[in-house]
């Protein structure tokens, strides 16, 4: 249990590093930030796995690159929901997925 509240924690602290880092990636306080991440935690857990079976024969043909988009999809679909997490457009999203990803990766290999 203390795993997955200190994840979510790295999750919320990724998504405000991010939000300093892109531009047209915002998020309103820590707070925000811990709404954020457990609502993209969900969509990653939900949503996430259907847009990755439906856009399988793209991925196989980029090699797998495709999946920046899907992540930025996703990260854009949640940002659109109006919880004091807001994504301008999907450069920033597309921006915002490759940062945060990177971000949330050194955090968990430094914490965890």
């Amino acid at each position: 249990m203390t795993s997955f509240f200190l994840t979510w924690l790295i999750s919320a602290l990724a998504l405000l590093i991010t939000a300093h880092l892109v531009r047209g990636f915002e998020v309103h306080g820590f707070g925000a930030a811990l709404v954020a991440a457990a609502i993209l935690g969900l969509a990653n857990a939900t949503l996430r796995p259907i847009l990755v079976v439906l856009t399988l024969p793209v991925t196989i043909l980029t090699l797998g690159l495709f999946l920046f988009v899907v992540n930025a999809l996703t990260i854009w679909i949640v940002g659109s929901l109006g919880l004091g997490f807001r994504v301008q457009g999907f450069m920033p999203a597309l921006i915002g997925s490759i940062i945060l990803s990177l971000v949330s990766w050194v955090m968990h290999k430094l914490l965890v």
